[in-house]
């Protein structure tokens, strides 16, 4: 996971911040930058339900909503 978080820092799509505190912590904002990724993340959850759908349908399309 530390690369994984490592990775988006350097993507800056989120920042690391250290509050010297007693134990340290550690805490990580998410950048305006990285929001603009919602909108493909919402057509991916759509397209994920309606293939659910699909699958629970026996395979018919015509019982599931388009997705664009």
């Amino acid at each position: 996971m530390a690369k994984e978080l490592k990775d988006l820092e350097e993507h800056q799509l989120i920042k690391r911040i250290v509050v010297d505190d007693y134990p340290v912590k550690i805490l990580y904002k998410a950048e305006p930058y990285a929001k603009t990724i919602t909108p493909i993340i919402e057509v991916l959850k759509t397209w994920g339900q309606n293939h659910r759908k699909k699958l629970f349908a026996g395979g018919k399309m015509d019982e599931v909503e388009s997705v664009l």
